[in-house]
C-alpha cells in the first residue's frame, strides 16, 4: 500500500475519538522490549525495580532514557541517589526479573537473589547481566503517571558471554536466540 492510498482511505470503524487507557496498555502489551533491572544505592539504601520502558537517546553523549511510575517505591529514591545502574537481563535471569518487579518483596528479599557488586557509583550490579550501564540521572520529566530519567552513562560492563536475551512481549517473557555472526 503506498502512502497516497493509505491517505485516501476511508476512515475505520476501529478509530475513536479518545484513547482510554486500557486501550493504551494493551497496544503497548503488544510493543516488545528488553528486560532490565534498574537499580540505585545511596543514602535511602539500595533499591531496585524491573523496567522495559528503558530506550537509548543518542550516543553523543550516550544517553537512555527510563520511565518510572511515580507511585512505585524506587521512583523516590532514584531522585534522591541521582544514580542508577541498567541491568540487562538475559534468559535465564526471568525468576529475578519477577522478584523484582513484586511489590510484595522486600529490597533485601530482592537482593538476597543474584549475585551482585557495586558500580563506581555505588549502583549494585548484577554480575551475570549480559551488558550493564552505569548511569548518572541528568534531567527528569513527569508525565502522568510516570517520570522520563534521561541518564547519561558513563560506563558499561558486558558480559564475556552473550547467551539468550530476555524480552516482554503480550505480558509475558520471551526468550529470543544469541546473536549468530554470518561471517
Amino acid at each position: 500500500m503506498t502512502s497516497e492510498t493509505l491517505l485516501d482511505a476511508p476512515p475505520s470503524n476501529n478509530l475513536r475519538n479518545a484513547v482510554t487507557a486500557n486501550d493504551f496498555r494493551q497496544a503497548m502489551s503488544r510493543l516488545s522490549a528488553a528486560v532490565t533491572i534498574v537499580t540505585t544505592d545511596g543514602p535511602l539504601g539500595p533499591h531496585g525495580m524491573t523496567a522495559s520502558a528503558v530506550c537509548s537517546v543518542t550516543d553523543t553523549p550516550a544517553t537512555v532514557l527510563v520511565c518510572v511510575n511515580r507511585s512505585t517505591r524506587s521512583h523516590d529514591v532514584l531522585r534522591e541517589h541521582g544514580t542508577l545502574a541498567i541491568n540487562i537481563l538475559g534468559h535465564e535471569h526471568q525468576d529475578i526479573a519477577m522478584l523484582f518487579a513484586s511489590s510484595r518483596k522486600t529490597m533485601e528479599e530482592r537482593f538476597a537473589s543474584g549475585s551482585w557488586h557495586r558500580a563506581h557509583n555505588h549502583a549494585p550490579v548484577l554480575a551475570d547481566a549480559i551488558t550493564t550501564l552505569v548511569c548518572s540521572i541528568n534531567n527528569m520529566h513527569e508525565i502522568g503517571t510516570h517520570s522520563v530519567l534521561y541518564c547519561t552513562v558513563e560506563n558499561i560492563m558486558n558480559s564475556n558471554q552473550i547467551g539468550a536475551g530476555l524480552a516482554w512481549f503480550d505480558r509475558n517473557f520471551h526468550v529470543l536466540p544469541p546473536y549468530q555472526n554470518a561471517e
